[in-house]
């Protein structure tokens, strides 16, 4: 079942005594390090960032040093003539920028705030709590959102950390009675790049989908990236069956864990799978080839949709999340109740209100095509008016409308990158798109009213906008409040 309650001293302390660690971008993750380390007393430290304010707010952290450059490359000379013998970087710094080529160069290691936290995870009794990993293109919050439901149910106090919530480094290096006993630990392209002594329970990649290109430089750099999730698995390396792409990643892995597929159909012996409407498993039984423990059914998870049909990447998730559970020991009934229990997170298929018979739904945090198809597979023909657009990251949209037109009634684009929605639209003659002015200063607003004009009762307008939001929003989140806002002013 992997470690009981922490209690003890964080186990790698030690070897970082003496050493200088570099840390680049202050952000939540950047501070979190920081604050890790500085309770160490041991290591010297420095901080580093590319705009002169982020620096406010250290005095409480012993630095050695501190800069900031808004020119990447002249920052990356400014850490190394520091003579750094670590450097952890935020998950915002590029691997095809300044900072990556020349500390690799110098054959100085690159550390992820991930990889810290596994160094600095307190012990008890010689073990830690373990760790459940999830990582993928598309629904990674949400099936690390179920996996800790699932191990508070078990009595794990299982606690969701990476790439969601506080940073891990300042939450598996809790001591006490009260501390977590088993993490599940949402993981990023960018987190995962700089990791490389995290040994999971057990640990699943959802799916890949082009993403985050222009960060990793490459389809191939973005894959290799995600494929690290199933490096020095103890337990359980889970997959989705069918899933080429992932299953080429876990062929590839290590020796020493076990697979187990997850699939929409009815499982074979070492996979968890549908019966129905049952979810069965056949991976973690004691009993005979044949057995199989019943885990849950698509009714517990009818809480989860938005409309009158359940999404299917709904189902994957609790899939996925079940898996690792269960590699923790967490039994049937606490896999039931947890995903009962389960609320997910705000602008993920949030339904903000219904107007004149039409539903608005809020899936602000749909930043690549992968997630906004999903949502849209859950929808009727010729139903949904779709609002889209923002930093498209480097992808292009066509084979994306052209899956899901039948399904649109229409399209309001937003965003400063344009064109690849307009080139991708523009092979789906009979669906109207309405494009509004990237300098407008009430842009959601005006998405919305474009929106509205367009639907019929029964219609659904769905903000999935399958790119990343912060050309003209700080965030998913504040895109999604922005939506909400124009909504809630919408005349019944």
């Amino acid at each position: 079942m992997g470690g009981e309650a922490v209690s003890g001293a964080a186990q790698g302390a030690h070897e970082l005594e003496g050493r200088r660690i570099a840390v680049v971008g202050l952000g939540k993750s950047g501070r979190g390090c920081l604050a890790a380390l500085a309770g160490l007393g041991r290591v010297r430290l420095s901080a580093w960032d590319a705009a002169e304010d982020a620096l406010g707010g250290l005095d409480a952290v012993p630095l050695d040093a501190a800069g900031h450059s808004e020119d990447p490359a002249d920052l990356a000379s400014r850490v190394l003539a520091w003579k750094p013998d670590v450097v952890i970087p935020a998950p915002a710094v590029p691997e095809t920028g300044a900072l990556f080529a020349a500390v690799e160069g110098a054959g100085v290691p690159l550390w992820s705030e991930i990889e810290l936290a596994w160094r600095l995870r307190a012990v008890d009794g010689g073990e830690a709590a373990p760790w459940l990993c999830v990582t993928g293109t598309n629904g990674k919050t949400t099936t690390t959102g179920m996996t800790a439901s699932i191990l508070r149910a078990a009595g794990l106090g299982g606690l969701a950390v990476g790439n969601i919530g506080a940073p891990a480094v300042q939450a598996v290096t809790q001591t006490g009675p009260h501390a977590p006993r088993a993490f599940a630990v949402e993981l990023s392209s960018f987190q995962l790049r700089t990791t490389h002594t995290v040994s999971p329970l057990a640990s699943v990649c959802l799916n890949v989908a082009d993403d985050h290109l222009e960060w990793h430089g490459s389809r191939e750099a973005y894959w290799a990236a995600k494929a690290r999730v199933y490096d020095r698995v103890r337990s359980a390396r889970v997959y989705p069956v069918g899933d080429r792409q992932v299953a080429r990643m876990v062929e590839g892995a290590p020796a020493g864990a076990r697979t187990v597929g997850v699939t929409l159909g009815p499982p074979s012996a070492g996979q968890i799978g549908l019966v129905g409407d049952v979810v069965a498993d056949r991976a973690y039984g004691a009993g005979r080839p044949d057995e199989a423990a019943e885990l849950f059914t698509l009714q517990d998870l009818t809480h989860l949709a938005a409309g009158p049909g359940l999404p299917a990447h709904v189902v994957w998730d609790a899939l996925a999340a079940a898996a690792l559970a269960r590699a923790a020991g967490a039994p049937p009934e606490s896999v039931r109740r947890g995903l009962r229990d389960f609320a997910p997170g705000r602008h993920r298929i949030e339904t903000v209100a219904r107007v004149g018979g039409v539903a608005y739904v809020d899936d602000s945090k749909a930043t690549n095509a992968h997630a906004a198809r999903a949502c849209l597979a859950s929808l009727e023909e010729g139903t949904a008016v779709w609002i889209v657009g923002g930093l498209a990251k480097g992808a292009r949209f066509d084979g994306l409308v052209e899956d899901v037109a039948g399904k649109l009634r229409g399209v309001v684009v937003i965003g400063v990158d344009q064109e690849p929605w307009r080139s991708a639209l523009a092979r789906a003659a009979d669906v109207p798109a309405v494009y509004v002015d990237p300098r407008s200063g009430s842009v959601m607003a005006e998405a919305v009213a474009a929106a509205r004009r367009m639907a019929e009762p029964g219609d659904t307008v769905l903000l999935a906008p399958a790119c990343a939001s912060m050309d003209q929003f700080a965030s998913y989140a504040e895109r999604g409040e922005a939506f909400a806002a124009a909504v809630r002013s919408l005349d019944g």
